[in-house]
């Protein structure tokens, strides 16, 4: 009698973990992988200058629970320090400001581990901390720099492929610039839901044809909750076959063909029913402009496809086996593996569980191919399964970052930006104001990074700086303001600025770790009198 009520007795159930209570929200944003990878990250920060910005950004990675961070920052604790740090007060004052800001981080999340540099006043050696510590994820650091250890780092992060990001604030601007080492690959992209959807219509596979045609057998005489209940799927793929018949064998791809085809299919429906209309017709015809269409590559994927293995390190990569896998696959199928997944729509409910069987069996033997196919590649053998699912449902949006090269150009961009500001000019007198466009940050840029070794530079130091750089900037009015108002912070921080740029910077920095969504290319530029941000490729 106890053997039958232990087998009757329902299985525990187990709640979220304190863990997964504690980072309910970004774990639905990047998922449990993608809070591993960040808890095993490690960064490092060099800081200088006033500091708020660099030690703003780890504020906002060791709330979602970085693995460890490092402070590199040989400034002592000063008044000036606390009315512009949070992360400084009263009992900081002459200590150094590495040690009392790794503390008072961690007070945010004990989970994370700290540690900060020199240990004593006036023993920094960047060269040293960067050589004895474990390889760092990535390294930040924030302006104004000295040249030397600029170097250092740019050494370290060219020998260790690690990510490098730059960070500038002053006054009322600031910018980040992220340098990535080579092309930098993200898989888990993240795309609109409405767009990853692929039905696969004008190609079906044998079992979806057989089980469309099973469905359609008749459909004159089905009843009222069969037809009205028929999945949208399948009315496509039967009137489909229908319209080819009429129109020499021709889908419909044009603009007036598919208008011409909805209408056609909304013929179909039946009026008889309380409601006036069949709902799942209705989703037929909506979803004739998105699913009925020829197969095409997306320019990421051409992108990916055309790419040209540069080095040892990518020649070794998982990732670039795996796509080379699935560029065979597209090569013999002309698709790209099936993502697998379908969207809502109005059916019986053991038809569309049927239905998407079919489509999840299907999308496991295009990934098990594509497997198959990255393990007989040279470098393939260990790959693993989850990592080629992955890849196989997210194929048609992987992106390259830094797949091209950037412009160094200073006069081209120079011309396209000096463009925008006339246009936006040309608005605002146009309109009277009403309505303008935004004029360009790029001469905000020009004139913080003029003052990355001195900050004390005056307007016309800056102003000579750019014009060295950029003779075609000389008189130009947005170069002039740009230039007044760092000279007139003069290195200081304001701290909203401050804030604000460092959760944009982590924001960032989280991508490249989890390798997730798309990280900005190259340079991102914020004036906050206008409350503005570009993003320039530099």
């Amino acid at each position: 009698m106890t053997e039958i009520v232990t087998s009757q007795t329902p299985p525990i159930l187990h709640g979220p973990s304190e863990k997964e209570k504690k980072y309910d929200r970004q774990l639905r944003l990047w998922a449990a992988s993608g809070q591993a990878a960040l808890e095993s990250a490690n960064l490092l920060l060099v800081n200088s200058g006033a500091g708020t910005v660099g030690v703003e950004t780890l504020k906002n990675l060791v709330l979602p629970g970085i693995g460890k961070f490092t402070i590199v920052d040989d400034a002592v604790v000063n008044e000036a320090d606390l009315g512009v740090n949070f992360f400084l007060d009263d009992s900081c004052l002459g200590q150094l400001r590495s040690e009392c800001c790794t503390k008072l981080l961690q007070e945010l999340n004990p989970e994370v581990q700290g540690d900060w540099f020199p240990k004593e006043r006036g023993t920094l050696d960047i060269r040293d901390i960067l050589e004895s510590s474990p390889t760092f994820t990535l390294i930040m650091y924030t302006h104004p720099i000295a040249k030397e250890s600029l170097s250092i780092i740019e050494s370290y992060a060219s020998q260790h492929k690690t990510p490098v990001i730059s960070i500038h604030s002053a006054g009322f601007y600031s910018y980040f610039r992220i340098s990535l080492p080579g092309t930098f690959p993200i898989v888990d992209t993240h795309p609109e839901v409405d767009k990853t959807t692929d039905l696969r219509l004008l190609n079906p596979w044998p079992e979806l044809v057989e089980f469309a045609q099973s469905m359609t057998k008749d459909i004159d005489a089905l009843d009222e909750l069969e037809h009205g209940h028929l999945p949208y799927v399948v009315i496509l793929l039967y009137y489909l076959e229908e319209w080819r018949q009429s129109h020499n064998g021709q889908n419909p791809i044009s603009y007036n063909d598919k208008t011409a085809f909805s209408k056609f299919v909304l013929s179909k429906a039946r009026t008889n029913n309380p409601e006036g209309g069949e709902e799942n017709f209705q989703e037929a015809a909506v979803a004739i402009n998105k699913n009925v269409k020829a197969p095409e590559l997306e320019p990421g994927v051409q992108e990916l496809f055309n790419h040209q293995i540069s080095d040892e390190i990518e020649l070794q990569s998982s990732f670039w086996v795996i796509a080379k896998a699935i560029e065979a696959f597209y090569r013999k199928h002309g698709c790209l593996p099936l993502p697998g997944s379908l969207p809502d729509m109005k059916a019986q409910s053991s038809v569309y569980v049927k239905l998407q069987s079919i489509y999840k069996e299907k999308a496991r033997r295009d990934a098990q191919e594509v497997l198959e196919t990255a393990r007989v590649i040279t470098g393939g053998k260990g790959i693993d399964p989850a990592e080629v699912d992955l890849f196989c449902k997210n194929a048609r949006f992987v992106k390259l970052i830094n797949a091209t090269s950037t412009s160094e150009d200073l006069d081209a961009i120079y011309e396209a930006e000096s463009a925008n500001d006339e246009a936006a000019e040309a608005m605002k007198v146009e309109t009277e104001g009403a309505f303008t466009l935004p004029m360009s940050n790029f001469f905000i840029y020009l004139a913080l990074v003029a003052t990355g070794h001195n900050p004390a530079s005056t307007a016309d130091e800056i102003i000579s700086w750019i014009t060295n750089a950029l003779r075609k900037a000389a008189g130009n009015e947005r170069a002039l303001q740009a230039a007044q108002e760092v000279a007139r912070a003069g290195g200081g921080e304001l701290h909203n600025i401050s804030a604000l740029t460092g959760g944009m910077v982590a924001q960032e920095m989280i991508k490249i770790i989890t390798k997730q969504y798309i990280p900005i290319e190259n340079t991102c530029i914020f004036d906050g009198i206008s409350s503005r941000c570009q993003v320039l490729r530099l």
